[in-house]
This record gives structure tokens, sequence and C-alpha cells, in this order.
């Protein structure tokens, strides 16, 4: 790669596999000869795996004292029960270490397949250069992979869990069943929970639990939407002292939005903000072809680029106060907390 500028990356989350290339058009042909090697034909050497499994169990065993990372754990174990999803992305320490070469070859097999594929690419190619390339790069891989994990709905009880961890800050994420990404009403709930959790300074958890009240550097919600499932989920470290007061605050915005909805000036400045934003994503071909293979991910239609700020834009004070009642359920928020909080 060094000798031929180019660069591959790869990576693994809950509901896919990507890789990265990027290359010199001049050297295109034997840059892509070496990934369809990597992508086709992995050799999975077993020196290479013993380096990368006590790599990956030290990561592990550093993410066992991250509260952080406990409280995810925690939260979508209480989501998910025995779905993959409540595995650990990363696996865990006993899994890792039961993982064989023939482990890694079947996952392989099972999920990098023709069928399961999406390209996106920019720069100097045509779009008749991109399918002959693309046609002799995955020429050897399966056409089909595994079946797919069942759809899960999200098993959380309205309340507190608290996990027990020595640490000055407790830290805890919050949440409920959420909106499919396809729902008609997609657009308002998002713009919706902008006003209450996305909206950097802006939003309303911001606004009342570190502006008002000096109870946090920062807390956030949003819209976590998976091809399985979906949550609407949210984050806060407190003080042990102070966190059940964040907790309270994040409960009465939660209620607050459900039943008074939002008001034309906060609708209008949301719109503002997320279309002013957008265009700030296409800052390089590496985006944009991230923001193009999402689109086929999430099932987009080709135009979703030119459409998306126009959806935005569309959503009325009417609509998002009703979709609101539907998408923020007080009554089923529950929290996991991660540390020695005070009156918990």
């Amino acid at each position: 790669m060094d000798e031929l500028s180019a660069s591959f990356t790869f990576d693994a989350s809950d509901d896919s596999v990507s890789i990265s290339a990027r290359m010199l058009s001049e050297n295109r042909d034997e840059a892509t000869a070496l990934l369809k090697g990597a992508l086709s034909a992995p050799n999975f050497e077993q020196d290479a795996i013993d380096r990368v499994k006590a790599q990956v169990v030290s990561m592990l065993q550093s993410d066992l004292k991250n509260p952080n990372n406990i409280a995810r754990a925690a939260l979508d174990k209480a989501a998910y029960g025995d779905h993959p999803y409540a595995s650990p992305s990363g696996g865990t320490i006993e899994s890792i270490g039961a993982l064989s070469r023939d482990d890694l070859f079947a996952a392989h097999r099972d999920s990098m397949t023709q069928d399961r594929m999406y390209v996106s690419a920019v720069g100097d190619i045509s779009a008749e250069e991109l399918g002959a390339l693309m046609d002799a790069m995955l020429a050897d891989l399966p056409e089909r992979g595994a079946p797919m994990p069942e759809r899960v709905e999200v098993g959380l009880e309205a309340g507190t869990t608290v996990v027990p961890y020595d640490t000055p800050q407790s830290v805890a994420l919050f949440g409920h069943r959420g909106i499919k990404r396809h729902d008609p009403d997609f657009f308002a709930a998002f713009v919706a929970s902008t006003i209450l959790g996305g909206g950097g300074f802006d939003s309303r958890l911001m606004q009342e639990v570190r502006d008002k009240r000096g109870l946090t550097y920062g807390v956030y919600s949003y819209l976590a939407t998976q091809d399985h499932s979906e949550m609407v989920v949210g984050q806060i470290a407190s003080a042990n002292n102070r966190v059940a007061e964040a907790i309270e605050v994040i409960k009465g915005e939660w209620a607050r939005i459900a039943n008074e909805g939002v008001t034309q000036a906060e609708l209008d400045h949301s719109k503002t903000y997320l279309t002013g934003a957008y265009p700030l994503r296409f800052d390089g071909n590496g985006p944009i072809a991230n923001i193009l293979v999402g689109m086929q991910l999430q099932g987009l239609p080709i135009d979703y680029i030119n459409t998306r700020n126009d959806k935005v834009n569309a959503v009325t004070l009417e609509e998002i106060n009703r979709v609101i009642k539907d998408v923020y359920l007080p009554n089923e928020l529950h929290f996991t907390v991660v540390g020695q909080p005070d009156g918990l």
C-alpha cells in the first residue's frame, strides 16, 4: 500500500462491515488487485490472529474499567436480551479468547457476499469503469450470505438501574423504544430530536441541565435506528451527588415535550440549523462516498441528497407536535446509571 500510495480501512459495526479504499488513478489497477486479494482470499495467518486477539483483549480489559462502556453493555442487555444487539460489538474477553482461525473464515464466508454488497465511489472514475472494476473485484466472493437475525423489540421498562462502580462521576444512559427510519413521521421526529437533545448547546436538555443548573458538561439524546430495531437514547455524566437531580430534570424535559410539544420559534430555529449544517458534511471525497453508501444501506432513493432539506422544511408545527406524543414516552423512560450516585 505504501508503494502504491493507497490506503485501505476495514471496520465492523452492529449492522455492517465497511471497507474504504483510497488510491491514485495511475495506480488503480495495482491497488484494486491488492484489495481484491484481501476481500476474496484473506490469509488469516495464525500469528496475525494471535497478535490481534491480544490487542483486542487488552482493549476489552480497559473497557471493563470505563463507565461509558459498562453503561452501554448494561443498557443493551436490558433492551435486547438474547438478541445479537445485546452482545458487545467488540466481543468479550471470553469470546475473543475462544475464536479460532476457522471461525474467522466462517464469518468471512457468511458475511462478505455479493448479495449484501453496496458500493459508492467518488473521484476520477466513470460509472462504466467502476462497474467493470467491481465485477472483477467481487467475482470470487460467495453469492449469498447466511440468514440475518430476526427483528427485536426493545425490552426496556421504565425506571432506573444502578450499576455500582467506584468513580467520582456517574454516567447515565437513558432511552426507550423509538421510530423506524422509513416511518412517514421520521423527519418530524428527527426535527423534534434536534430540539430536545440533538442540537448542541441550543437543545432543551443542554439549556436546562447544563446552562441553567450546571449539572454536567454535556447531555444529548438522539434517534438510534438499526436494521432490526430502533430506540430513542441519550447520555449524561454528572457528579455522584448531582446525577439524581440531573435525571429528574431530564425526566421533566421528556414529559414537557411530550405534553406541550415545541414552539414555532423552536421549529424554525431547528430547521435553519439542520438545513444549514447538512452541506457541510460534503467536504471531501471520503465523506461523500460514506454518505452515498449509507443511503444505500438505509434504502434511501438516489435523489435523497437533493430532497433531504426539503423534507426537513416541510415539517409543520401541527405535524411535529402530533408525532412527539408517539415518539417521546416519559412513562417508558429507563435510566442505566454507572457510578456511586447519591439518592438513586
